[in-house]
C-alpha cells in the first residue's frame, strides 16, 4: 500500500550536506515539520568564530523554525551534526562518523556547493564538483541507501538558451575526469591560471563547476538510486513555514533590498528577457517528491540507464518578464516601506550593458560623494562610494543573466506532480502554473523588511516608514522638476544660438 511522501519518510534515517544553505534549512524545517522520519545526519562546519552546534542552536531563535517549535517542541533534538568539509580531500569526515553514515544512512541529499560566480576556479572544483565524487563514493558504500538527490542548478547548461531534463557533457572542454586529475596535479594558483581555457563559454567558475558535477554523476553515479534536482534562480518562500522568509542578499532578493532602501536606482537588464525565479518552499517540496520517486523507481536503474533529472523552473503558461519583476516590486513601495531609506525607492533600466557604467555615475557614484561628503561633515565614516563600486562589481558579475533568457523543459517534474495523490500535491506544492506572481511579491516584499532589514510589522513601524517615504517622494519629484527646468534653461540657451 503506498503511503504517500510522508509514509515514506517515516523511520528514514537522512544525510544531508548544504544543511545551513538557504535550501537546506528549508528541507529540514519541511522533514521535521510534515514527517516522522528517525533522524537527519546534517553536515556542518565551524564558521566565523562558532562550532558547529552553536550553528545548530541558533535555529532555535530561527524564525524559520518557529511553527515547527511550536507543534514539536522537541523536533530539532532529531538533528545529528556530522562535521565536514567540502573542501576537504575527505570531505573531513571522521572514521567513527562515516562508519555510523554507511551503517544507518537511507536517503542521501547533497546540496553543499558554493554559490559565488566569481570563486577562484580550484575552490569551486573542490566544492561543487570533487565532493560530489567523493559522495558518490560515500553512497556506494551505504548499506541501506534507498535514494540519492544530488542538487543541481537548472543553470548548469546555462550556455544554451533552451535546456532539456538531460546531461549535456558535449559543452564541456574537458570531461570531469580530466578536469579533476588535473587540479589533483597542478597546484591551486595553476589551475586558476587554467581558468578561461577550461571554462570556455560557461559564465562563470559556478555553472561550470556545477556543469562538471553534473558529468561527475553522469559518469560515475553507476547504478545507485539516484536523481538530479535542477532549481532555478531560488527566492523567499511563498507559503510555508512562513511567507516570505528569506536569510541572504543573493541574486534578485539583493535588488530589491537595494531599491527598498533608495540605494540602488539603476540595474542594467533586457526589458523583453525572463526572471527565472523559483521560491524556495517549492523548492524544497519538489526535492522531497523526486526522492520518494526516486526510492520507488530504484529498481529499473541499472549502470547504463541515467539518472532521472527534475527542474523546477517558471511554467511555460506563467513566466516573469524581467519587467514585471520589477514592477510587482515597486508597486508594494508604499505598503512596507523601510525606516532607513536614503531616497524614494525608484529602478530605472539601461538596456545597453555598455551604457550602464556612464549611467551609474549620475544615478549612483556622483550622489554617492555627495553623501559621503554629508556623512564627513557630520562625523561619521564615509560608506555609500564604496559599496556602490561592489554593487557595480556585482552587476556586471550577473550581466550575462540580466542580459538573456533561457526556457526550461519540466516534464519529468510536470509528470512528478501529476502522479503524486491530490494530499500529497497539498502538503507539498509545487505548482509553478498556478503561482500568482503579483500576490508572492507582495509577500516577498513584506518577508524582506521583516526578516533581512529586521524592521517589525508594527503600526507604529509602517508610518513611520510611509512618513519618511512621502518627504522623499516630495523631496525626489521636487528635485526632477528642478533637473527639467535647468535641462530646459540650458536647451532654449542653445537653440537661441542658432537663431
Amino acid at each position: 500500500m503506498d503511503d504517500g511522501i510522508q509514509g515514506f519518510y517515516k523511520d528514514k534515517v537522512v544525510f544531508l550536506t548544504g544543511a545551513t544553505g538557504f535550501l537546506g534549512k528549508v528541507i529540514i524545517e519541511k522533514l521535521l515539520r510534515t514527517t516522522e522520519l528517525k533522524r537527519i545526519y546534517a553536515m556542518m562546519r565551524p564558521k566565523r568564530g562558532k562550532d558547529i552546534q552553536e550553528r545548530l542552536a541558533i535555529w532555535q531563535k530561527d524564525p524559520l523554525f518557529e511553527v515547527l517549535l511550536k507543534a514539536k517542541p522537541d523536533a530539532l533534538k532529531r538533528i545529528f551534526v556530522i562535521a565536514g568539509d567540502c573542501l576537504d580531500a575527505d570531505l573531513g569526515i571522521n572514521r567513527s562518523d562515516r562508519k555510523l553514515l554507511v551503517s544507518e544512512v537511507q536517503i542521501v541529499i547533497h546540496g553543499a556547493a558554493t554559490v559565488r560566480f566569481n570563486e577562484a576556479l580550484h575552490v569551486a572544483l573542490a566544492i561543487n564538483t570533487r565532493a560530489t565524487r567523493l559522495m558518490l563514493q560515500l553512497a556506494k558504500e551505504m548499506q541501506h541507501l534507498e535514494a540519492y538527490l544530488h542538487i543541481s542548478t537548472a543553470f548548469s547548461n546555462c550556455v544554451i538558451f533552451r535546456i532539456e531534463e538531460k546531461f549535456y557533457p558535449e559543452h564541456l572542454t574537458c570531461d570531469s575526469n580530466s578536469v579533476l586529475a588535473m587540479s589533483e596535479l597542478l597546484s591551486e594558483q595553476m589551475m586558476d591560471k587554467l581558468t578561461p581555457t577550461l571554462v570556455g563559454d560557461f559564465p562563470n567558475t559556478y555553472t561550470y563547476t556545477k556543469a562538471l558535477a553534473e558529468d561527475v554523476v553522469l559518469r560515475e553515479s553507476g547504478d545507485l538510486p539516484l536523481s538530479v534536482f535542477r532549481p532555478s534562480v531560488i527566492i523567499a518562500t511563498h507559503e510555508e513555514p512562513v511567507s516570505g522568509w528569506i536569510d541572504n542578499l543573493y541574486g534578485p532578493i539583493a535588488l530589491l533590498y537595494g531599491a527598498g532602501h533608495g540605494v540602488i536606482r539603476l540595474t542594467t537588464f533586457d526589458k523583453d528577457g525572463l526572471a527565472s525565479l523559483v521560491p524556495v518552499d517549492y523548492c524544497a517540496n519538489a526535492a522531497l517528491a523526486s526522492i520518494c520517486q526516486t526510492s520507488k523507481e530504484k529498481s529499473q536503474r541499472n549502470a547504463r540507464s541515467q539518472p532521472a533529472i527534475y527542474t523546477l523552473a517558471p511554467s511555460e503558461n506563467n513566466l516573469l518578464g524581467n519587467t514585471d519583476f520589477i514592477n510587482h516590486s515597486l508597486i508594494v513601495r508604499e505598503d512596507f516601506p523601510l525606516t532607513k531609506m536614503i531616497w524614494y525607492p525608484f529602478m530605472h533600466s539601461v538596456s545597453n550593458p555598455r551604457l550602464f557604467p556612464f549611467a551609474a555615475f549620475f544615478y549612483h557614484t556622483l550622489p554617492g560623494y555627495f553623501y559621503d561628503l554629508a556623512l564627513k561633515l557630520t562625523g561619521r565614516k564615509p560608506r555609500l562610494v564604496k559599496l556602490y563600486r561592489s554593487i557595480h562589481a556585482n552587476i556586471a558579475v550577473l550581466e550575462h543573466f540580466f542580459h538573456n533568457s533561457w526556457h526550461f523543459e519540466t516534464k519529468s517534474t510536470d509528470r512528478l506532480r501529476l502522479i503524486m495523490s491530490p494530499e500529497d500535491r497539498r502538503l507539498y506544492n509545487f505548482d509553478m502554473e498556478a503561482l500568482d506572481w503579483k500576490k508572492y511579491f507582495r509577500k516577498a516584499l513584506f518577508g524582506m523588511r521583516l526578516y533581512l532589514a529586521k524592521e517589525p510589522p508594527t503600526r507604529e513601524s509602517l508610518e513611520k516608514g510611509r512618513r519618511l517615504l512621502y518627504r522623499l517622494k516630495i523631496l525626489h519629484y521636487s528635485f526632477m522638476t528642478l533637473l527639467c527646468i535647468i535641462a530646459g534653461f540650458l536647451l532654449w540657451n542653445l537653440v537661441r544660438l542658432f537663431i
